[in-house]
């Protein structure tokens, strides 16, 4: 009964994970990606739409991304929402199209990107943990209300830090992966 509780609490824990990945996306790494950008909210029209709705965003160079929007006469607010994002990159509006150079990392930028990445696995590892106490919480319930017995509930424990293990694991692979990517000149 308590392998339910924690099979189902195993969607929020994969999605942490898909969060962190997204997170991650942010993170330039010297090079050019058009996750980087895609998730921006340009002020259009008067509504908050992600940039990848509005424009086809594409990689032509290694250290470039080109963004053109459907509509021209979204250029200056997609400009403009780029330049005050706090990604610190500099657009090129050529009246069709905005180019956005990657500049190569320096090694102070890279300890701090990945001092970054470190906080933002630790933010995952804090999300794990919370779901953690939400299943054993339930574990714990059922045995006082009968439905296990201590024997079972102490068994859920077991399984249920396993699983956090595996996810923690994942975490630390997908940051060491990241961190690499950081550091790789």
């Amino acid at each position: 009964m308590y392998k339910d509780v924690i099979n189902d609490k195993r969607k929020d824990l994969d999605r942490s994970i898909e969060h962190f990945k997204e997170e991650l996306n942010q993170l330039r790494t010297g090079r050019a990606s058009a996750a980087l950008v895609e998730n921006l909210m340009v002020d259009y029209y008067g509504t908050k739409t992600p940039l990848k709705q509005m424009a086809s965003i594409t990689i032509p160079e290694a250290r470039t991304v080109a963004i053109s929007p459907w509509d021209k006469s979204a250029l200056a607010a997609i400009e403009k929402t780029v330049r005050e994002s706090q990604l610190n990159l500099n657009p090129m509006n050529d009246g069709q199209l905005i180019r956005i150079n990657i500049p190569a990392l320096t090694e102070e930028r890279r300890k701090e990107l990945v001092k970054v990445l470190n906080q933002k696995a630790e933010e995952a590892r804090i999300a794990i943990r919370k779901h953690r106490e939400e299943v054993w919480e339930e574990i714990q319930n059922m045995e006082k209300e009968g439905m296990i017995g201590e024997d079972d509930k102490f068994s859920g424990k077991d399984e249920l830090q396993k699983a956090v293990d595996e996810y923690n694991k994942k975490i630390e692979e997908i940051r060491a992966d990241k961190e690499k990517d950081i550091l790789t000149v």
